[in-house]
């Protein structure tokens, strides 16, 4: 019933493929980390089941139990302090970090969806951190570990820094399970930041600007803290990958073949261009949910990726304009939760992206332009088929987008999607 457990999963059989023992300091439960899979496909991503086992009596006021097992009461682990305890004394990381945190105050935070986070407060008025436990769990390193922690070792400021870490060796493997990072405290989801704005009839254009700068100074980081030799894409391999994109969500909502003509001839456009950007590392799935604002400054977060897709895949150079697409259409998102006009979004995009090319300058050419106005509608025809599958009355929101950056669907294609 987790937001966290995979649909593939549901209903069939289960295996525990992998099981991790740890120390509570305190010896006040025993906790226990299991891999589990499909009994009869055991394949990643697995997923993390931590549970801690109390003596009756002994669960921490507030807790509910999930379970009982030979006469112990079975916890979630996340939800229990004995669990950060027994994670922290196995961490990685800094050694002297244990000391340094109030784990009595360990708090699950509500609302997740592919991993559990905790915040756990300084002792002694200090910063705290959150600890986020992988639940789709991959053999290979993290790049929620990997990639902060080379940000932060260049000195740039606008990443929580990771504090300690994780890792569960098997069969030659190393499987990330978590990791810690400092707590930016007074901090406000970017996402509920907009819709709040939006909804007031506020501009986001100031922060809009200075997120386009912190984007820009992101993506520059993100090429000198982890290089992957600069290749530019090739205009095949590009055109490939939307046409195989488009295809793919046509096949899940038919109604999208309405814009199979406007999208083919905008991504045809990009065949033969000479002045293709270079392949980097970046973000991969950045929107203003991924984002946090503490008084004057971005933080950037959740480099982990989608976590269906495996490791390796993740770390594979891509275009910077991407991280670029992602966030535009997260201003649209903001704007129909908040119930704002085009204005609103309109006044948003033109700051953000004048402040971007003004830190970027080669996003600023006719040629990086087309590029990301394909990646745009590449996004918005993959917002259309999640919300067709998941909450069909928001897909107007992307369907919009569409008649926007394409325009009006051709009569060949027939169908309808959103209102």
């Amino acid at each position: 019933e987790r937001r966290w457990f995979p649909a593939r999963l549901t209903g069939v059989p289960l295996a525990v493929v992998d099981r991790l023992e740890l120390t509570d300091p305190r010896g006040e439960a025993r906790v226990e980390v299991l891999l589990v899979s499909a009994a009869g496909d055991p394949r990643p991503p697995f997923v993390q089941v931590a549970l801690t086992y109390r003596a009756p009596g002994t669960v921490p006021a507030g807790l509910a139990p999930v379970a009982r097992v030979d006469g112990a009461d079975v916890l979630d682990g996340p939800s229990d302090p004995a669990f950060v305890r027994a994670w922290l004394a196995a961490a990685s990381g800094d050694a002297a970090l244990a000391a340094s945190l109030d784990v009595s105050s360990a708090r699950a935070v509500s609302g997740e969806q592919s991993n559990s986070s905790i915040i756990v407060r300084g002792a002694d008025g200090g910063p705290g951190g959150i600890l986020k436990v992988f639940r789709g769990v991959w053999p290979g390193e993290n790049p929620d570990v990997l990639v902060p922690a080379a940000l932060a070792a260049t000195g740039w400021p606008h990443v929580p820094a990771p504090l300690a870490w994780l890792a569960h060796e098997a069969d030659g493997e190393t499987y990330h399970l978590g990791v810690l990072s400092r707590f930016v405290p007074g901090a406000q989801d970017g996402f509920e930041l907009a819709c709040a704005m939006a909804e007031r009839g506020e501009s986001f254009a100031v922060l809009a600007r200075e997120l386009g700068v912190v984007l820009a100074e992101l993506h520059e980081a993100l090429a000198q803290a982890l290089p992957t030799g600069g290749r530019s894409v090739r205009d095949d391999e590009l055109t490939g990958h939307l046409h195989e994109r488009l295809e793919w969500a046509i096949d899940e909502v038919p109604a999208l073949a309405a814009w199979h003509e406007p999208v083919s001839a905008l991504v045809d456009r990009l065949t033969g261009l000479a002045d293709l950007p270079a392949l980097q590392r970046i973000h991969g799935d950045l929107h203003l949910g991924q984002l946090l604002h503490a008084g004057a400054e971005w933080f950037v977060l959740d480099f982990e990726g989608e976590p269906l897709v495996p490791l390796p895949a993740r770390a594979q150079p891509d275009l910077a304009l991407r991280d670029v697409a992602g966030v535009l259409r997260s201003f649209d998102y903001a704007a129909a939760r908040g119930g704002a006009d085009e204005s609103w979004t309109t006044t948003a995009r033109e700051a953000f992206l004048e402040a971007y090319r003004a830190a970027s300058p080669g996003a600023a050419s006719p040629t990086a332009a087309l590029v990301l106005r394909a990646f745009e509608v590449d996004k918005a025809l993959y917002e259309v088929v999640y919300e067709t599958q998941n909450r069909p009355a928001w897909a107007a929101i992307p369907t919009r987008a569409l008649h926007r950056l394409v325009g009006s669907p051709s009569a060949a294609g027939g169908g309808r999607v959103g209102a």
